[in-house]
């Protein structure tokens, strides 16, 4: 079983670490709103991760495999979320030093719970997680485990990489805050990420 665990953590380690999506995602949010914000957004991917995990144990998620209408469905629903909400990110540029200001004191919490569902809804609409769920962890799973029980503890094992991961990006970004609070930086900032976004919607919709 350790085994089995150390394989598909130096697996997931490194996915992790591959900038993409959920990169640009938490360094957005540790840039205009600060650590609370950035730990709000990956819980998010670290909700949706797990329940990729719990659905491809349960085998649902092995109907992205085997139905390439279900796959398109999920892909163009994500693709079209990316987009919409990296053009969101672009028409708000011009906003962003008196959004990013209404985060400290009273107006902090309510910009974490929709921080932390933006990320979930990300995460769960990107098929690439559910392929690599079905595609790992056949190969993974602990014998003599349920398959359920060793798909959230394979799934456990990647969030909490995530967490180590991106906790290294959070608190390095936060040591530059003085640098990324200044009005031009936030709204360049803001304008990449939308960038990014739409551009990782645009690959998503056109890949096969």
């Amino acid at each position: 079983m350790v085994q089995d665990l150390i394989g598909f953590a130096v697996v997931a380690g490194l996915l992790t670490m591959i900038p993409g999506i959920d990169t640009a995602q938490v360094l957005r949010a540790a840039a205009l709103g600060g650590p609370a914000r950035a730990y709000a957004t990956l819980l998010g991917i670290m909700a949706g991760v797990l329940v990729w995990g719990a659905a491809a144990a349960l085998g649902i998620s092995a109907l992205l495999v085997a139905s390439r209408t279900a796959y398109d469905v999920l892909r163009l629903i994500g693709a079209v979320y990316l987009v919409a909400l990296g053009a969101r990110m672009l028409r708000d540029a011009r906003h962003a030093p008196a959004a990013a200001a209404t985060v400290t004191g009273q107006g902090r919490s309510r910009h974490l719970v929709p921080a932390f569902w933006r990320a979930l809804l990300v995460t769960l609409t990107n098929p690439k997680n559910g392929l690599f769920y079905v595609a790992m962890l056949p190969q993974f799973l602990p014998t003599g485990v349920p398959a359920f029980a060793g798909g959230v503890a394979l799934a456990g094992v990647h969030a909490l990489e995530c967490l180590a991961w991106f906790s290294i990006i959070i608190w390095s970004t936060h040591r530059a805050r003085a640098l990324l609070q200044r009005p031009r930086m936030q709204t360049w900032t803001e304008r990449v990420s939308g960038l990014t976004l739409i551009g990782f919607g645009l690959r998503v919709a056109v890949e096969r």
